[in-house]
């Protein structure tokens, strides 16, 4: 049984979630909508109508023991890349939906996001070379929860060293969870693991205990980026 939302009515238990991970569909992409959403473990794809999903298993990355391969770290080093946060939001989500030839990044996922990147609870990792913006990615962030939502590249590991930029910036401060949704390949290379729900359910609440940081992360970047040094 799949759920419908009116405008009010709230998520059903994400234990009710179908074999594919799909739990109900309907309600809006609202800031409010969307907080209440990542909170209980649920996620938004598609917007006519909304399809919320609650996944089992669910992809994560161990933010304890993660670590950037050689490869990477050598990539990241001859590239000479230019890391930054929260400088491009707007134009790292247009990139990413214009890398698909179907997207679910829809105007309505844009306004809503870019809302909620004003609130200080979206934020972009962007990866620039010669002065270019060649590669990013974007999520929320509540609590130490950060919900990894999509990431494109113009140039060759640009992704990756933007991946590797988002989970260094976590670790640097303090994050405890890095929702990456379902598996993919190229997710289970960068270190992707899977969880049960109900793990992942346990190490959300344990997140959105803790103290948020909420508002615009570039000063944050540059604080870590000095400590990479």
């Amino acid at each position: 049984m799949i759920f419908y939302l009116e405008e009010a009515t709230p998520f059903p238990p994400v234990e009710l979630s179908n074999e594919d991970g799909l739990l109900c569909f309907g309600g809006d992409l609202s800031p409010d909508r969307l907080i209440q959403a990542y909170s209980q473990g649920i996620f938004p794809w598609a917007d006519d109508p909304v399809l919320w999903f609650s996944p089992d298993p669910r992809m994560i990355i161990d933010l304890n023991s993660w670590k950037p391969s050689k490869s990477l770290k050598r990539t990241f080093k001859k590239a000479h890349f230019t890391l930054s946060v929260d400088q491009h939001f707007t134009t790292v989500m247009d990139k990413c939906a214009k890398i698909r030839e179907s997207t679910w990044i829809s105007e309505e996922f844009h306004k809503n996001y870019n809302e909620l990147h004003n609130m200080g609870l979206a934020h972009s990792f962007e990866v620039s070379l010669d002065n270019k913006l060649v590669g990013g990615l974007y999520g929320i962030s509540l609590g130490s929860a950060f919900f990894g939502e999509s990431m494109f590249h113009e140039a060759t590991d640009a992704s990756k060293i933007a991946f590797m930029h988002l989970i260094q910036f976590l670790k640097h401060h303090d994050f405890t969870l890095l929702d990456c949704q379902i598996s993919n390949d190229h997710l289970i290379r960068m270190g992707g693991v899977d969880i049960t729900r109900k793990e992942y359910i346990a190490a959300l609440n344990n997140a959105l205990e803790r103290k948020a940081n909420q508002g615009n992360w570039h000063k944050l970047c540059e604080d870590y980026l000095e400590g990479q040094a």
